[in-house]
């Protein structure tokens, strides 16, 4: 029996750092409205929702003053949040994804386990970390962030790579395509938990 898809998530978050409101739509088509106030981080968000297909809106307002550290992993936390909770009981998704993706020089490994388990393993550091004053060490903060808040398993890793902007493109457009195929539903187990234990 095929799975309803409509998987669908709305999560707010207010600090005295960042106020974020974001809506994930697992199944979508890619289209996306995002706003953080960190112009750089904008673009690697729409790209993440195109090549995943995920639809999602993201509006957010930090002390970018201060530093985009803030916003860059408040956002991670309420994106894995949105994931966890339009997953729900996870039955009949494949768990697990990869990918390897090229960007012109750069070549990054992403995988991923949705099984429960958050751990992060990011191993990418490029020659030059600044792409004009968004140092993409918070690309890791992302990651991390996002890895605790859905509970996955979060491998990332750099096989070689130059141009600082085309390393987080990489890394993006990675975790998208790994996503989604964790994500997607397998129609041989539409209604089974991907687990031996009976809970992930």
């Amino acid at each position: 029996m095929a799975k309803n898809l409509n998987r669908l998530a709305t999560v707010a978050r207010k600090t005295a750092e960042t106020d974020i409101t974001l809506t994930l739509g697992v199944d979508g088509t890619g289209v996306s409205t995002i706003e953080t106030g960190v112009p750089f981080f904008d673009h690697m968000l729409t790209l993440f929702a195109k090549h995943g297909l995920f639809d999602l809106n993201v509006k957010a307002k930090g002390d970018v003053e201060v530093d985009y550290h803030h916003t860059v992993e408040d956002v991670g936390l309420v994106l894995g949040q949105a994931f966890k909770e339009a997953l729900g009981d996870k039955l009949g998704i494949r768990r697990y994804g990869f990918f390897l993706l090229p960007m012109d020089e750069s070549l990054a490994r992403v995988v991923v386990d949705v099984g429960g388990r958050p751990h992060l393993v990011y191993d990418a550091n490029a020659p030059t970390m600044f792409v004009r004053d968004f140092n993409i060490v918070l690309v890791k903060e992302f990651c991390r962030a996002f890895s605790n808040a859905l509970g996955a398993n979060l491998h990332v890793n750099l096989i070689y790579g130059e141009e600082p902007h085309h390393v987080a493109e990489a890394i993006f457009k990675g975790l998208a395509r790994a996503l989604d195929m964790a994500t997607q539903i397998e129609p041989r187990a539409a209604d089974q938990l991907p687990s031996t234990k009976g809970k992930i």
